[in-house]
């Protein structure tokens, strides 16, 4: 749906990217969203690509937030885990993976959005 959104391709209904938000921010844990129901872990590039559905920087930020503390207070240490417990803020997997260019999602959507 971020692409849909880029790019203004209208794919998806005016409310879906509302929906998805909305229930995200429902099922947050302290360091982050769940990738799906079945574990506790997260990538947390997927969450900051999720995170730019946001219709403001309020909500944004709500994503964004776990995930600055998540780096902060992992006793995990090594290089940023893209994968990581979003209950205990302990490394699952991956370190120092370059799909944390996934952090970037906002710079290129704001950037896009200035054309």
């Amino acid at each position: 749906m971020i692409w849909d959104k880029l790019w203004n391709l209208h794919l998806f209904p005016n409310d879906a990217m509302g929906t998805e938000v909305n229930f995200y921010l429902k099922q947050q844990n302290q360091y982050g969203l769940p990738l799906d129901s079945r574990k506790d872990y997260t990538k947390s590039d997927w969450v900051l690509w999720s995170a730019v559905m946001a219709p403001d920087t309020k909500t944004f930020l709500r994503f964004v937030t776990p995930i600055y503390n998540y780096i902060n207070e992992t006793t995990s240490r090594v290089p940023v885990s893209d994968w990581h417990d979003t209950k205990t803020a302990n490394m699952v997997g991956f370190k120092a993976r370059s799909v944390v260019a996934g952090y970037w999602m906002k710079v290129l959507a704001d950037r896009l959005a200035e054309k």
